[in-house]
This record gives structure tokens, sequence and C-alpha cells, in this order.
């Protein structure tokens, strides 16, 4: 979502208070439609900033979330190269190491070309692809990374990091990183939409309110009074 539509979003907040500082001194202001009397607009003007200020502590939370999930990652590919050059002095098998490798490979996302057809001038190119790095694709490669380990007998090195319980913690809070980011962006998505709804909804949001209240304004003193005029000058805008 861009800066500019949730600044957007506040600005018609702050924009209802103003239109409801300014009607507040209509002395002729007394509208029989409830939701846009003045005790109904300040609840409204309540609630909406309410909700802008939910939206942006729940993305607040979310950005806190990615943050962590990209430290927890940050050490996945050194801590993997570390893995296949402790594997490569234990004498393994060919296949058993090939295997190790090529998880690695994956989790480093190694770049490799691929033949594509010009269809310009029908000549093969060469173009280069990166391996898919979904942080949930990456645990998955690091898991089965670790369920290798588990079959090596001779896998038992001294470091600290390396030691397999550590690893598995590691995979643990790897997972758990994502599961906060999934978990703060649902949070974030509701309060969207209960933002959305205050604002927006038809009929009863914010933005169709103000302009009743315009219309009533305009209705009570005319179209060309300063009085509308004031108030038609006070913009709001849709999401």
């Amino acid at each position: 979502m861009s800066k500019q539509y949730e600044t957007g979003n506040a600005k018609n907040v702050a924009n209802l208070q103003k239109l409801i500082e300014q009607v507040s001194v209509y002395t002729g202001y007394n509208p029989s439609v409830e939701n846009l009397t003045i005790a109904s607009l300040n609840t409204l003007y309540t609630n909406a900033l309410a909700s802008v200020t939910a939206v942006e502590e729940k993305r607040n939370a979310n950005k806190n979330a990615i943050h962590t999930r990209q430290q927890a990652y940050s050490n996945l590919k050194p801590i993997t190269t570390r893995i296949i050059n402790q594997l490569d002095i234990l004498g393994l098998t060919k296949g058993v190491l090939d295997q190790a490798k090529s998880l690695n490979h994956l989790i480093q996302g190694s770049a490799k070309k691929k033949k594509v057809i010009n269809e310009e001038t029908e000549e093969e190119q060469n173009t280069v692809s990166t391996s898919r790095q979904s942080y949930t694709q990456l645990a998955d490669n690091f898991s089965k990374l670790l369920q290798l380990l588990s079959t090596i007998p001779s896998y038992n090195p001294n470091i600290e990091e390396l030691k397999l319980v550590n690893l598995n913690t590691y995979l643990t809070s790897l997972i758990n990183s994502t599961k906060g980011v999934d978990q703060t962006e649902a949070e974030l998505n509701e309060k969207l939409i209960e933002r959305d709804n205050v604002l927006y909804a038809d009929g009863t949001g914010l933005y169709t309110i103000a302009q009743n209240v315009k219309k009533y304004i305009k209705s009570l003193f005319g179209a060309t009074s300063p009085e509308y005029s004031k108030v038609s000058k006070i913009k709001f805008t849709t999401n």
C-alpha cells in the first residue's frame, strides 16, 4: 500500500475534525439525520482516528516481524556453507556428499543459466534465472539438510553452532519467524478492513457522511453562501 494512500486516510480523518469544528459554529446547524449531528460526527471522528491508529500499530508490528525474520535468516547461508565444509572432511560417499551439496546449492540460490529462444531473431540465447528463494522454501531445504545430517553417524562436530541439536533449534527459530510475519500480516489485514469500513463504507463511512454534511450546509444556507463556501473547500478523497 503506497505512502500516498496511507497519507490520504489520515488526511480524511484530520479534515473530518476540521469539518466538525466549522459546522459547530453555525447556529442553524440542526440536521434531522442522526449521523449528521455534531455528537455523531464526533463519535465518527473518534472511531476513524482509532482505526487509522490501529492500522499503523499493526503495520509497525508486521515490519518488526519482517525485520526479525530477516535477522534470523541472515546466518542461514553462512552456516550451511560451514556444514558442507564439515562434511567435506568426513570421507563420505560421493552420493551422500552430492546430496548435501545439492541442498546447499538450493539454499545459496546460486544463479544458473538456461536457454531461451529470442522471439524476434528466433536464435537461442542465454539468460540467468535464480532459484526460488522464499523463506518457506529455504527453511524446507535446510530441514532436509538436517534430516540428512541425522543419518550420518560420523557427523559429530565439536563446534557448538554446528551440532545437530543446535541446528534444529535454529531451524525452529526460522520457522517461528515466518509464523510471526504471517500472524502480524493477518492482524494488519483485519485492521485494514475495519479502517476501510469506518472511512469508506457505502452510506455509513466517513467519506459519505462528510459529503452529506456539505449537502446539508448547501441546502441550509445556499450554494453561494459563505457558510457553504467554507465547508466545500474541506477535501475528502475515496480510497
